[in-house]
Protein backbone atom coordinates (compact mmCIF):
# COMPACT_ATOMS: atom_id res chain seq x y z
CA UNK A 1 0.00 0.00 0.00
CA UNK A 2 1.35 3.45 -0.79
CA UNK A 3 0.34 6.93 0.19
CA UNK A 4 -0.29 7.82 -3.43
CA UNK A 5 -2.81 5.06 -4.07
CA UNK A 6 -4.65 5.46 -0.76
CA UNK A 7 -6.22 8.86 -0.13
CA UNK A 8 -8.90 8.48 2.56
CA UNK A 9 -10.53 11.60 3.97
CA UNK A 10 -8.89 13.31 6.92
CA UNK A 11 -10.63 13.21 10.30
CA UNK A 12 -10.66 16.95 11.05
CA UNK A 13 -11.51 16.51 14.71
CA UNK A 14 -8.58 14.17 15.23
CA UNK A 15 -6.30 16.44 13.17
CA UNK A 16 -7.20 19.46 15.35
CA UNK A 17 -6.66 17.54 18.58
CA UNK A 18 -3.14 16.49 17.56
CA UNK A 19 -2.02 19.91 16.29
CA UNK A 20 -3.50 21.63 19.35
CA UNK A 21 -1.61 19.31 21.71
CA UNK A 22 1.77 19.74 20.01
CA UNK A 23 1.17 23.48 19.61
CA UNK A 24 0.76 23.66 23.39
CA UNK A 25 3.96 21.67 23.95
CA UNK A 26 5.93 23.96 21.62
CA UNK A 27 4.48 27.10 23.25
CA UNK A 28 5.40 25.75 26.71
CA UNK A 29 8.97 25.07 25.58
CA UNK A 30 9.35 28.56 24.09
CA UNK A 31 7.86 30.28 27.15
CA UNK A 32 9.90 28.38 29.75
CA UNK A 33 13.18 27.36 28.13
CA UNK A 34 13.66 30.12 25.55
CA UNK A 35 12.06 33.22 27.16
CA UNK A 36 12.19 32.69 30.94
CA UNK A 37 15.39 30.65 30.63
CA UNK A 38 17.24 33.80 29.54
CA UNK A 39 16.11 35.96 32.45
CA UNK A 40 18.78 35.85 35.19
CA UNK A 41 16.29 36.17 38.07
CA UNK A 42 14.26 33.04 37.17
CA UNK A 43 16.86 31.05 35.21
CA UNK A 44 17.75 28.83 38.16
CA UNK A 45 14.11 27.96 38.84
CA UNK A 46 13.54 27.15 35.15
CA UNK A 47 16.44 24.68 35.24
CA UNK A 48 15.30 23.07 38.50
CA UNK A 49 11.75 22.59 37.26
CA UNK A 50 12.72 21.29 33.79
CA UNK A 51 12.71 17.59 34.71
CA UNK A 52 9.23 17.72 36.23
CA UNK A 53 7.86 19.78 33.33
CA UNK A 54 9.20 17.29 30.78
CA UNK A 55 7.75 14.42 32.78
CA UNK A 56 4.30 16.04 32.86
CA UNK A 57 4.37 16.75 29.12
CA UNK A 58 5.40 13.15 28.42
CA UNK A 59 2.60 11.85 30.66
CA UNK A 60 0.07 14.01 28.81
CA UNK A 61 1.32 12.70 25.47
CA UNK A 62 1.10 9.10 26.69
CA UNK A 63 -2.52 9.66 27.75
CA UNK A 64 -3.27 11.23 24.37
CA UNK A 65 -1.63 8.34 22.52
CA UNK A 66 -3.53 5.68 24.48
CA UNK A 67 -6.86 7.42 23.91
CA UNK A 68 -6.25 8.01 20.17
CA UNK A 69 -4.17 4.98 19.17
CA UNK A 70 -2.85 4.82 15.62
CA UNK A 71 0.29 6.74 14.75
CA UNK A 72 0.35 8.42 18.16
CA UNK A 73 1.08 5.05 19.77
CA UNK A 74 3.71 4.30 17.13
CA UNK A 75 5.34 7.70 17.62
CA UNK A 76 5.41 7.24 21.39
CA UNK A 77 6.99 3.80 21.07
CA UNK A 78 9.56 5.24 18.68
CA UNK A 79 10.43 8.11 21.02
CA UNK A 80 10.62 5.80 24.05
CA UNK A 81 13.48 3.91 22.38
CA UNK A 82 15.54 7.05 21.68
CA UNK A 83 17.40 7.04 24.98
CA UNK A 84 20.38 8.42 23.06
CA UNK A 85 18.75 11.79 22.31
CA UNK A 86 15.83 12.24 24.72
CA UNK A 87 15.88 12.89 28.48
CA UNK A 88 15.37 9.88 30.72
CA UNK A 89 12.19 11.36 32.23
CA UNK A 90 10.66 11.39 28.73
CA UNK A 91 11.63 7.85 27.72
CA UNK A 92 10.62 6.44 31.13
CA UNK A 93 7.11 7.88 30.79
CA UNK A 94 6.66 6.58 27.24
CA UNK A 95 8.19 3.11 27.48
CA UNK A 96 4.96 1.58 28.81
CA UNK A 97 3.04 2.43 25.63
CA UNK A 98 3.77 -0.99 24.13
CA UNK A 99 1.57 -2.60 26.78
CA UNK A 100 -1.16 0.05 26.93
CA UNK A 101 -2.71 -0.34 23.47
CA UNK A 102 -6.46 -1.12 23.87
CA UNK A 103 -7.54 -4.18 21.85
CA UNK A 104 -10.12 -4.22 19.07
CA UNK A 105 -13.30 -6.19 19.99
CA UNK A 106 -13.41 -9.74 18.59
CA UNK A 107 -16.52 -9.13 16.48
CA UNK A 108 -14.66 -6.44 14.51
CA UNK A 109 -11.71 -8.80 14.08
CA UNK A 110 -13.99 -11.55 12.80
CA UNK A 111 -15.61 -9.06 10.42
CA UNK A 112 -12.19 -8.08 9.06
CA UNK A 113 -11.22 -11.74 8.57
CA UNK A 114 -14.55 -12.43 6.84
CA UNK A 115 -14.05 -9.45 4.48
CA UNK A 116 -10.58 -10.66 3.48
CA UNK A 117 -10.76 -14.48 3.66
CA UNK A 118 -14.44 -15.34 3.77
CA UNK A 119 -16.06 -17.36 6.55
CA UNK A 120 -13.38 -18.05 9.23
CA UNK A 121 -14.97 -21.43 9.94
CA UNK A 122 -13.87 -22.59 6.48
CA UNK A 123 -10.21 -22.00 7.30
CA UNK A 124 -9.79 -22.16 11.08
CA UNK A 125 -10.81 -24.76 13.63
CA UNK A 126 -10.53 -22.22 16.45
CA UNK A 127 -9.66 -18.54 16.95
CA UNK A 128 -8.90 -17.39 20.49
CA UNK A 129 -11.13 -14.64 21.85
CA UNK A 130 -8.38 -12.77 23.72
CA UNK A 131 -5.65 -11.24 21.54
CA UNK A 132 -2.04 -12.28 21.95
CA UNK A 133 -0.96 -8.67 21.50
CA UNK A 134 -2.62 -5.40 20.56
CA UNK A 135 -0.41 -3.03 18.57
CA UNK A 136 -0.87 0.46 17.17
CA UNK A 137 -1.84 -0.66 13.66
CA UNK A 138 -3.25 -4.14 14.22
CA UNK A 139 -3.48 -7.03 16.63
CA UNK A 140 -2.76 -10.76 16.72
CA UNK A 141 -4.79 -13.78 17.81
CA UNK A 142 -3.77 -17.39 18.32
CA UNK A 143 -5.66 -19.76 16.05
CA UNK A 144 -5.57 -23.32 14.72
CA UNK A 145 -6.13 -24.39 11.13
CA UNK A 146 -8.62 -27.07 10.19
CA UNK A 147 -7.15 -30.54 10.80
CA UNK A 148 -5.82 -32.76 8.04
CA UNK A 149 -8.06 -35.56 6.83
CA UNK A 150 -7.36 -39.25 6.33
CA UNK A 151 -8.11 -41.23 3.15
CA UNK A 152 -11.79 -41.47 4.09
CA UNK A 153 -12.12 -37.73 4.57
CA UNK A 154 -12.23 -37.88 8.35
CA UNK A 155 -10.22 -35.37 10.44
CA UNK A 156 -7.13 -36.95 11.99
CA UNK A 157 -7.20 -34.59 14.97
CA UNK A 158 -9.41 -32.04 16.67
CA UNK A 159 -7.51 -29.12 15.15
CA UNK A 160 -4.60 -28.54 12.80
CA UNK A 161 -1.42 -26.48 12.89
CA UNK A 162 -1.08 -23.67 15.43
CA UNK A 163 -0.96 -20.29 13.71
CA UNK A 164 -1.13 -16.59 14.47
CA UNK A 165 -3.60 -14.28 12.70
CA UNK A 166 -2.54 -10.66 12.34
CA UNK A 167 -5.40 -8.31 11.49
CA UNK A 168 -5.35 -4.56 10.78
CA UNK A 169 -7.45 -2.24 12.92
CA UNK A 170 -10.67 -0.91 11.36
CA UNK A 171 -10.34 2.38 9.40
CA UNK A 172 -6.59 2.44 10.04
CA UNK A 173 -5.87 4.14 6.69
CA UNK A 174 -7.94 7.19 7.70
CA UNK A 175 -6.22 7.28 11.09
CA UNK A 176 -2.71 7.09 9.57
CA UNK A 177 -3.48 9.70 6.90
CA UNK A 178 -4.86 12.13 9.48
CA UNK A 179 -2.04 11.63 11.97
CA UNK A 180 0.70 12.01 9.36
CA UNK A 181 -0.82 15.22 7.98
CA UNK A 182 -0.99 16.68 11.48
CA UNK A 183 2.58 15.63 12.28
CA UNK A 184 3.84 17.18 9.03
CA UNK A 185 2.48 20.52 10.23
CA UNK A 186 4.18 20.01 13.61
CA UNK A 187 7.46 19.17 11.83
CA UNK A 188 7.34 22.50 9.98
CA UNK A 189 6.70 24.32 13.26
CA UNK A 190 9.72 22.63 14.87
CA UNK A 191 11.96 23.73 11.98
CA UNK A 192 11.31 27.36 12.99
CA UNK A 193 13.48 26.79 16.07
CA UNK A 194 16.97 27.48 14.75
CA UNK A 195 19.04 25.13 16.99
CA UNK A 196 16.91 22.21 15.73
CA UNK A 197 16.47 23.51 12.18
CA UNK A 198 20.27 23.68 11.71
CA UNK A 199 20.84 20.12 12.90
CA UNK A 200 17.93 18.10 11.57
CA UNK A 201 15.68 18.19 8.54
CA UNK A 202 12.62 17.33 10.59
CA UNK A 203 10.18 17.22 7.61
CA UNK A 204 12.55 14.82 5.80
CA UNK A 205 12.78 12.61 8.89
CA UNK A 206 8.99 12.78 9.09
CA UNK A 207 8.72 11.53 5.50
CA UNK A 208 11.09 8.64 6.25
CA UNK A 209 8.85 7.76 9.20
CA UNK A 210 5.75 8.01 6.96
CA UNK A 211 7.15 5.78 4.20
CA UNK A 212 7.98 3.00 6.64
CA UNK A 213 4.60 3.41 8.32
CA UNK A 214 2.70 2.91 5.06
CA UNK A 215 4.87 -0.12 4.31
CA UNK A 216 3.81 -1.58 7.67
CA UNK A 217 0.20 -1.39 6.52
CA UNK A 218 0.89 -3.56 3.47
CA UNK A 219 0.85 -7.05 4.95
CA UNK A 220 1.81 -8.67 1.65
CA UNK A 221 5.00 -6.61 1.74
CA UNK A 222 5.60 -7.87 5.28
CA UNK A 223 5.28 -11.45 4.02
CA UNK A 224 7.85 -10.65 1.32
CA UNK A 225 10.18 -9.18 3.96
CA UNK A 226 9.87 -12.35 6.03
CA UNK A 227 10.73 -14.45 2.97
CA UNK A 228 13.88 -12.42 2.43
CA UNK A 229 14.92 -12.85 6.07
CA UNK A 230 14.21 -16.57 5.83
CA UNK A 231 16.52 -16.82 2.80
CA UNK A 232 19.13 -14.68 4.56
CA UNK A 233 19.33 -17.07 7.52
CA UNK A 234 18.51 -20.31 5.71
CA UNK A 235 21.85 -21.85 6.72
CA UNK A 236 21.93 -20.48 10.27
CA UNK A 237 20.41 -23.01 12.67
CA UNK A 238 20.46 -20.38 15.42
CA UNK A 239 17.83 -18.15 13.75
CA UNK A 240 14.18 -18.98 13.17
CA UNK A 241 11.88 -17.05 10.82
CA UNK A 242 8.22 -18.21 10.83
CA UNK A 243 6.56 -19.60 7.74
CA UNK A 244 3.61 -17.74 6.25
CA UNK A 245 0.50 -19.28 4.62
CA UNK A 246 0.25 -17.47 1.25
CA UNK A 247 -3.31 -18.65 0.55
CA UNK A 248 -4.46 -17.00 3.78
CA UNK A 249 -2.51 -13.73 3.44
CA UNK A 250 -3.86 -10.45 2.06
CA UNK A 251 -2.84 -6.82 2.37
CA UNK A 252 -4.89 -6.59 5.62
CA UNK A 253 -4.68 -10.08 7.12
CA UNK A 254 -1.66 -12.33 7.71
CA UNK A 255 -1.61 -15.95 8.83
CA UNK A 256 1.75 -17.32 9.95
CA UNK A 257 3.25 -20.18 11.90
CA UNK A 258 2.98 -19.76 15.67
CA UNK A 259 6.59 -19.59 16.88
CA UNK A 260 6.09 -17.94 20.28
CA UNK A 261 8.50 -19.13 22.94
CA UNK A 262 10.57 -17.59 25.75
CA UNK A 263 10.53 -13.80 25.54
CA UNK A 264 13.95 -12.33 24.77
CA UNK A 265 13.92 -10.38 28.06
CA UNK A 266 12.88 -13.37 30.22
CA UNK A 267 16.33 -14.13 31.63
CA UNK A 268 14.90 -16.33 34.39
CA UNK A 269 12.91 -18.35 31.85
CA UNK A 270 15.99 -18.94 29.71
CA UNK A 271 18.06 -20.01 32.71
CA UNK A 272 15.33 -22.41 33.83
CA UNK A 273 15.31 -23.94 30.32
CA UNK A 274 19.09 -24.48 30.45
CA UNK A 275 19.92 -21.61 28.07
CA UNK A 276 22.77 -19.23 28.89
CA UNK A 277 21.52 -15.62 28.43
CA UNK A 278 25.11 -14.46 27.82
CA UNK A 279 25.35 -16.70 24.76
CA UNK A 280 21.99 -15.35 23.59
CA UNK A 281 23.40 -11.81 23.86
CA UNK A 282 26.43 -12.79 21.76
CA UNK A 283 24.23 -14.42 19.13
CA UNK A 284 21.89 -11.42 18.96
CA UNK A 285 24.82 -9.06 18.31
CA UNK A 286 26.22 -11.41 15.67
CA UNK A 287 22.85 -11.58 13.88
CA UNK A 288 22.47 -7.79 13.81
CA UNK A 289 26.06 -7.18 12.72
CA UNK A 290 25.36 -9.38 9.74
CA UNK A 291 22.09 -7.63 8.93
CA UNK A 292 23.61 -4.14 9.10
CA UNK A 293 27.14 -4.55 7.73
CA UNK A 294 26.68 -7.42 5.25
CA UNK A 295 23.08 -7.41 4.08
CA UNK A 296 22.35 -3.67 4.61
CA UNK A 297 18.83 -4.88 5.43
CA UNK A 298 17.75 -5.20 9.04
CA UNK A 299 14.79 -5.89 11.32
CA UNK A 300 14.07 -2.35 12.52
CA UNK A 301 11.72 -3.13 15.42
CA UNK A 302 13.61 -5.36 17.88
CA UNK A 303 11.39 -4.68 20.90
CA UNK A 304 10.84 -7.59 23.35
CA UNK A 305 7.49 -8.53 21.86
CA UNK A 306 9.09 -9.30 18.49
CA UNK A 307 11.96 -11.53 19.65
CA UNK A 308 11.83 -14.95 21.29
CA UNK A 309 14.33 -17.62 22.31
CA UNK A 310 13.34 -21.18 21.39
CA UNK A 311 15.10 -24.08 23.22
CA UNK A 312 16.41 -26.92 21.06
CA UNK A 313 16.86 -30.52 22.11
CA UNK A 314 16.51 -31.89 25.65
CA UNK A 315 17.38 -29.79 28.68
CA UNK A 316 20.94 -30.81 29.72
CA UNK A 317 20.15 -30.02 33.36
CA UNK A 318 17.45 -32.68 33.34
CA UNK A 319 19.76 -35.37 32.02
CA UNK A 320 20.69 -38.19 34.37
CA UNK A 321 24.31 -38.00 35.49
CA UNK A 322 25.86 -41.44 35.60
CA UNK A 323 28.17 -41.90 38.51
CA UNK A 324 30.63 -44.78 38.67
CA UNK A 325 30.10 -47.14 41.58
CA UNK A 326 32.16 -46.24 44.60
CA UNK A 327 33.17 -42.80 43.25
CA UNK A 328 32.04 -39.61 44.94
CA UNK A 329 29.57 -37.79 42.66
CA UNK A 330 31.05 -34.42 43.68
CA UNK A 331 34.33 -35.46 42.01
CA UNK A 332 32.81 -36.71 38.74
CA UNK A 333 29.80 -34.50 38.17
CA UNK A 334 30.38 -31.68 35.67
CA UNK A 335 28.00 -28.80 34.97
CA UNK A 336 25.79 -29.46 31.95
CA UNK A 337 26.63 -27.75 28.67
CA UNK A 338 24.40 -24.79 27.78
CA UNK A 339 21.32 -25.80 25.86
CA UNK A 340 21.23 -24.88 22.16
CA UNK A 341 18.60 -22.40 21.06
CA UNK A 342 17.22 -20.32 18.22
CA UNK A 343 16.55 -16.59 18.17
CA UNK A 344 13.05 -16.18 16.71
CA UNK A 345 12.04 -13.00 14.86
CA UNK A 346 8.43 -11.98 14.26
CA UNK A 347 6.76 -8.85 12.80
CA UNK A 348 8.58 -7.87 9.63
CA UNK A 349 6.55 -4.77 8.86
CA UNK A 350 9.33 -2.38 9.87
CA UNK A 351 12.62 -3.10 8.10
CA UNK A 352 15.58 -0.87 7.31
CA UNK A 353 17.23 -0.70 3.89
CA UNK A 354 20.64 0.96 3.98
CA UNK A 355 22.35 -0.23 0.80
CA UNK A 356 23.49 3.34 0.03
CA UNK A 357 25.16 3.58 3.46
CA UNK A 358 26.76 0.14 3.63
CA UNK A 359 30.27 1.14 2.44
CA UNK A 360 30.40 4.11 4.82
CA UNK A 361 29.11 2.08 7.75
CA UNK A 362 31.77 -0.54 7.05
CA UNK A 363 34.32 2.28 7.02
CA UNK A 364 33.12 3.28 10.49
CA UNK A 365 33.47 -0.33 11.65
CA UNK A 366 37.02 -0.64 10.28
CA UNK A 367 38.04 2.72 11.75
CA UNK A 368 36.76 1.75 15.21
CA UNK A 369 38.42 -1.67 14.94
CA UNK A 370 41.77 -0.04 14.14
CA UNK A 371 41.09 2.80 16.57
CA UNK A 372 41.78 5.21 13.74
CA UNK A 373 40.14 8.49 14.84
CA UNK A 374 41.01 10.32 11.62
CA UNK A 375 39.26 7.76 9.38
CA UNK A 376 36.36 7.59 11.84
CA UNK A 377 35.88 11.36 11.55
CA UNK A 378 35.99 11.07 7.75
CA UNK A 379 33.36 8.33 7.79
CA UNK A 380 31.08 10.36 10.06
CA UNK A 381 31.44 13.33 7.71
CA UNK A 382 30.55 11.20 4.67
CA UNK A 383 27.47 9.94 6.53
CA UNK A 384 26.38 13.53 7.14
CA UNK A 385 26.78 13.84 10.91
CA UNK A 386 28.53 17.24 10.84
CA UNK A 387 27.25 20.69 10.01
CA UNK A 388 28.95 22.60 7.16
CA UNK A 389 32.05 24.38 8.45
CA UNK A 390 32.53 22.03 11.43
CA UNK A 391 36.09 21.94 12.81
CA UNK A 392 36.94 18.41 11.67
CA UNK A 393 40.43 18.50 13.13
CA UNK A 394 39.02 19.32 16.56
CA UNK A 395 36.39 16.59 16.19
CA UNK A 396 39.17 14.19 15.20
CA UNK A 397 41.01 14.94 18.46
CA UNK A 398 37.80 14.40 20.41
CA UNK A 399 37.20 11.07 18.64
CA UNK A 400 40.73 9.90 19.48
CA UNK A 401 40.30 10.89 23.11
CA UNK A 402 36.90 9.21 23.33
CA UNK A 403 38.14 5.98 21.73
CA UNK A 404 41.01 5.80 24.22
CA UNK A 405 38.58 6.51 27.06
CA UNK A 406 35.91 3.90 26.30
CA UNK A 407 37.77 1.13 24.45
CA UNK A 408 37.50 -2.25 26.11
CA UNK A 409 34.77 -1.32 28.59
CA UNK A 410 31.69 -3.47 28.99
CA UNK A 411 28.13 -2.22 28.50
CA UNK A 412 27.60 -1.78 32.23
CA UNK A 413 30.58 0.57 32.49
CA UNK A 414 29.59 2.41 29.33
CA UNK A 415 26.07 3.00 30.67
CA UNK A 416 27.43 4.33 33.98
CA UNK A 417 30.40 6.56 33.14
CA UNK A 418 32.60 7.98 35.88
CA UNK A 419 31.36 11.55 36.61
CA UNK A 420 34.97 12.71 36.94
CA UNK A 421 35.79 11.43 33.44
CA UNK A 422 32.67 13.09 32.04
CA UNK A 423 33.65 16.37 33.70
CA UNK A 424 37.20 16.08 32.37
CA UNK A 425 35.99 15.47 28.81
CA UNK A 426 33.45 18.29 29.12
CA UNK A 427 36.16 20.74 30.17
CA UNK A 428 38.58 19.59 27.48
CA UNK A 429 36.03 19.80 24.65
CA UNK A 430 33.70 22.53 25.93
CA UNK A 431 34.29 24.45 22.69
CA UNK A 432 32.75 21.58 20.70
CA UNK A 433 29.88 21.23 23.16
CA UNK A 434 29.21 24.96 22.93
CA UNK A 435 29.26 25.03 19.13
CA UNK A 436 27.65 21.57 18.84
CA UNK A 437 28.47 21.15 15.12
CA UNK A 438 26.45 17.93 14.77
CA UNK A 439 23.26 17.12 12.91
CA UNK A 440 20.87 14.19 12.47
CA UNK A 441 21.45 12.70 8.99
CA UNK A 442 18.56 11.44 6.94
CA UNK A 443 18.16 7.64 6.60
CA UNK A 444 19.35 7.12 10.18
CA UNK A 445 16.03 7.39 11.96
CA UNK A 446 15.37 3.63 12.07
CA UNK A 447 18.98 2.46 12.26
CA UNK A 448 19.55 4.62 15.34
CA UNK A 449 16.34 3.35 16.89
CA UNK A 450 17.17 -0.30 16.22
CA UNK A 451 20.72 0.02 17.57
CA UNK A 452 19.42 1.76 20.70
CA UNK A 453 16.84 -0.96 21.33
CA UNK A 454 19.41 -3.68 20.59
CA UNK A 455 21.81 -2.17 23.11
CA UNK A 456 19.08 -2.24 25.75
CA UNK A 457 18.23 -5.89 25.06
CA UNK A 458 21.85 -7.03 25.12
CA UNK A 459 22.55 -5.19 28.38
CA UNK A 460 19.60 -7.01 30.01
CA UNK A 461 20.91 -10.38 28.83
CA UNK A 462 24.52 -9.70 29.83
CA UNK A 463 25.45 -6.37 31.46
CA UNK A 464 29.11 -7.46 31.46
CA UNK A 465 29.26 -8.07 27.71
CA UNK A 466 32.24 -6.52 25.96
CA UNK A 467 30.92 -5.01 22.69
CA UNK A 468 34.45 -4.27 21.52
CA UNK A 469 35.16 -7.98 21.10
CA UNK A 470 32.32 -8.22 18.59
CA UNK A 471 33.35 -4.98 16.89
CA UNK A 472 36.93 -6.23 16.44
CA UNK A 473 35.74 -9.65 15.32
CA UNK A 474 33.43 -8.28 12.64
CA UNK A 475 35.79 -5.45 11.74
CA UNK A 476 38.60 -7.90 11.02
CA UNK A 477 36.22 -9.90 8.84
CA UNK A 478 35.47 -6.75 6.82
CA UNK A 479 39.19 -5.89 6.59
CA UNK A 480 39.94 -9.33 5.12
CA UNK A 481 37.34 -8.78 2.39
CA UNK A 482 38.28 -7.15 -0.92
CA UNK A 483 36.32 -4.03 0.02
CA UNK A 484 38.19 -3.89 3.32
CA UNK A 485 41.58 -4.25 1.63
CA UNK A 486 40.71 -1.38 -0.72
CA UNK A 487 39.58 0.71 2.24
CA UNK A 488 42.87 0.01 4.04
CA UNK A 489 44.83 1.08 0.93
CA UNK A 490 42.79 4.30 0.78
CA UNK A 491 43.52 5.02 4.43
CA UNK A 492 47.28 4.50 3.93
CA UNK A 493 47.23 6.76 0.85
CA UNK A 494 45.45 9.50 2.76
CA UNK A 495 47.95 9.18 5.62
CA UNK A 496 50.85 9.79 3.19
CA UNK A 497 49.00 12.78 1.76
CA UNK A 498 48.61 14.28 5.19
CA UNK A 499 52.33 13.91 5.83
CA UNK A 500 53.16 15.29 2.41
CA UNK A 501 51.18 18.47 3.09
CA UNK A 502 53.16 19.35 6.23
CA UNK A 503 56.36 20.69 4.49
CA UNK A 504 54.31 22.99 2.24
CA UNK A 505 52.31 24.29 5.19
CA UNK A 506 55.50 24.84 7.17
CA UNK A 507 57.16 26.63 4.23
CA UNK A 508 54.14 28.93 3.96
CA UNK A 509 54.44 29.65 7.67
CA UNK A 510 58.17 30.45 7.39
CA UNK A 511 57.67 32.63 4.28
CA UNK A 512 55.03 34.64 6.09
CA UNK A 513 57.32 35.09 9.08
CA UNK A 514 60.28 36.11 6.90
CA UNK A 515 58.18 38.66 4.95
CA UNK A 516 56.80 40.15 8.17
CA UNK A 517 53.24 39.12 7.37
CA UNK A 518 52.91 36.81 10.36
CA UNK A 519 50.72 38.21 13.12
CA UNK A 520 50.71 36.64 16.55
CA UNK A 521 47.96 37.66 18.95
CA UNK A 522 47.62 36.63 22.57
CA UNK A 523 44.10 35.28 22.89
CA UNK A 524 42.62 33.66 25.94
CA UNK A 525 40.19 31.65 23.82
CA UNK A 526 40.58 27.92 24.54
CA UNK A 527 39.87 26.88 20.96
CA UNK A 528 42.54 29.24 19.55
CA UNK A 529 45.10 27.96 22.06
CA UNK A 530 44.46 24.39 21.01
CA UNK A 531 44.81 25.31 17.34
CA UNK A 532 48.23 26.82 18.10
CA UNK A 533 49.15 23.61 19.92
CA UNK A 534 48.20 21.61 16.81
CA UNK A 535 50.38 23.89 14.66
CA UNK A 536 53.28 23.31 17.03
CA UNK A 537 52.84 19.56 16.75
CA UNK A 538 52.85 19.79 12.96
CA UNK A 539 56.13 21.75 13.02
CA UNK A 540 57.67 19.10 15.27
CA UNK A 541 56.76 16.45 12.67
CA UNK A 542 58.88 18.07 9.95
CA UNK A 543 62.04 16.01 10.49
CA UNK A 544 60.07 12.77 10.50
CA UNK A 545 58.25 13.78 7.33
CA UNK A 546 61.43 14.75 5.49
CA UNK A 547 63.12 11.48 6.47
CA UNK A 548 60.09 9.44 5.36
CA UNK A 549 60.01 11.28 2.03
CA UNK A 550 63.75 10.67 1.53
CA UNK A 551 63.33 6.94 2.17
CA UNK A 552 60.37 6.79 -0.23
CA UNK A 553 62.24 8.60 -3.02
CA UNK A 554 65.37 6.49 -2.47
CA UNK A 555 63.36 3.30 -2.72
CA UNK A 556 61.74 4.46 -5.95
CA UNK A 557 65.10 5.40 -7.51
CA UNK A 558 66.68 2.09 -6.51
CA UNK A 559 63.73 0.18 -7.97
CA UNK A 560 63.83 2.08 -11.26
CA UNK A 561 67.59 1.48 -11.56
CA UNK A 562 67.27 -2.28 -11.21
CA UNK A 563 68.03 -2.67 -7.52
CA UNK A 564 64.63 -4.25 -6.91
CA UNK A 565 65.38 -5.84 -3.54
CA UNK A 566 66.95 -2.66 -2.13
CA UNK A 567 63.95 -0.70 -3.38
CA UNK A 568 61.57 -3.00 -1.60
CA UNK A 569 63.64 -2.70 1.58
CA UNK A 570 63.57 1.09 1.39
CA UNK A 571 59.80 1.10 0.85
CA UNK A 572 59.35 -1.26 3.78
CA UNK A 573 61.49 1.01 5.94
CA UNK A 574 59.35 3.96 4.84
CA UNK A 575 56.12 2.24 5.85
CA UNK A 576 57.58 1.07 9.16
CA UNK A 577 58.88 4.55 9.95
CA UNK A 578 55.58 6.23 9.11
CA UNK A 579 53.55 3.84 11.24
CA UNK A 580 56.07 4.21 14.08
CA UNK A 581 55.70 7.99 13.84
CA UNK A 582 51.92 7.71 13.93
CA UNK A 583 52.10 5.43 16.95
CA UNK A 584 54.47 7.80 18.75
CA UNK A 585 52.22 10.79 17.97
CA UNK A 586 49.17 8.99 19.32
CA UNK A 587 51.04 7.93 22.45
Amino acid sequence: MSEETTTPAIDRRRYTRITRFFGGVIFSFIFWDVVLGRIPVVRRYVRRSRTERYRKQSRRFRELAVSMGGVMIKLGQFLSARVDILPKEVTDELKGLQDEVPPVPLDQIRAAIYAELGDPALSFAEVETEPMAAASLGQTHRAWLLPDEDEDGNPVSQRGAAVVIKVQRPDIETVVTTDLEALRVVARWIMKYRPIGRRANVPALMEEFAVTLWEELDYMLEADNAARFRAMFAHDQGVNIPEFYPDLCTSRVLVMENVESIKITDVEGMTSAGIDPKIVADKLLEVYFRQIFEEAYFHADPHPGNLFVRPLGPDPAAAVVEVEEGVDSAETETPPAPRPFQIVFVDFGMVGRIEALRARLRKVLVAVTQRDAYTLTQAYQELGFFLPGADLERINIANARLLDQIWGRNLLDLSRPDPREVQELTLEFRDLLFEFPFQVPQDFIYLGRAVGMLSGLVSQLNPEINPWYHIEKYGEKVIRSEEGRQLTRDVITETFRRYARVPAQLQQFLDSAEAGRLQIRTIQDEQTRKRLDRLERRVSQLNSTVLAAALLISGTLLYLNGATMLGYLAWGATAAFVFWSLFRARG
